[in-house]
Parts: C-alpha cells; sequence; structure tokens
C-alpha cells in the first residue's frame, strides 16, 4: 500500500480557489504529522504549510498566510490544503508529505524530518 496518496490541483485564474487533499496510510504507521511544500519551476523546493496530528496545531510560510488553511481529518487519516486568492507566484508542483517518526519540537519545516512523500500534483495559476 502506497504511504501517501494526493489528490487535487490543476489550472485556475489569479484569484480563484483550490483544495488539495493528502491520504496516509493507516495499517503500518502512526501520523504525527502531514505537510505541504511546492516547487516552482528552477526554484527549490519549499514549505508551504503543516499540521500537528495530534494537537492540530499549524503552521504556515509568511507567503500563505491568510490565504492558505491546512486541515485534518483523523477519521480518514487525510490532511487538505484549502488554498483561496491565488497568485500567478503559487504556480508549482505541489508535494504532500507525512510524518510518521516522533520528533519534539517545531521540526514541522524541516523537509528531512518527513518520511513519505506524495507523486506530487501541478497547480497553475494564470494571471
Amino acid at each position: 500500500q502506497v504511504p501517501v496518496v494526493q489528490s487535487g490541483g490543476g489550472l485556475v485564474q489569479a484569484g480563484d480557489s483550490l483544495r488539495l487533499s493528502c491520504a496516509a496510510s493507516r495499517r503500518t504507521f502512526t501520523t504525527y504529522a502531514m505537510g505541504w511544500f511546492r516547487q516552482a519551476p528552477g526554484k527549490e523546493r519549499e514549505f508551504v504549510a503543516a499540521i500537528s496530528w495530534s494537537s492540530g496545531n499549524t503552521y504556515y510560510a509568511d507567503s500563505v498566510k491568510g490565504r492558505f488553511t491546512i486541515s485534518r481529518d483523523n477519521a480518514k487519516n487525510t490532511a487538505y490544503l484549502q488554498m483561496n486568492t491565488l497568485k500567478p507566484e503559487d504556480t508549482a508542483v505541489y508535494y504532500c508529505a507525512a510524518v510518521f517518526t516522533y520528533y519534539s519540537g517545531d521540526y514541522y519545516y524541516q523537509e528531512d524530518k518527513y518520511d513519505y512523500w506524495g507523486q506530487g500534483t501541478q497547480v497553475t495559476v494564470s494571471s
């Protein structure tokens, strides 16, 4: 069973909204956190948002605060990224990732703490 499966994405106009989903396998793994990262053409992958599975605390990059919302559904072991007021600079491949290892502290911004990654999905925002 694939540990992390993501869905959503597509082509929208500036100001529109999109929702991405990310389902983590619960058969073998305990989920401690899930996060979203993105990579625009010619740029390094960057942190977007993350959520602690136990507390529900959320973390955001400054560039998306107030526009993006990450949430979780414990019953479905699924995280969602609601993206509102999209801008052309949000265009990127978006990756979800899951943390199946316990860490203390605010590790959510660190890529190397995520154990499994989704396949990536393209989000394109036209002006």
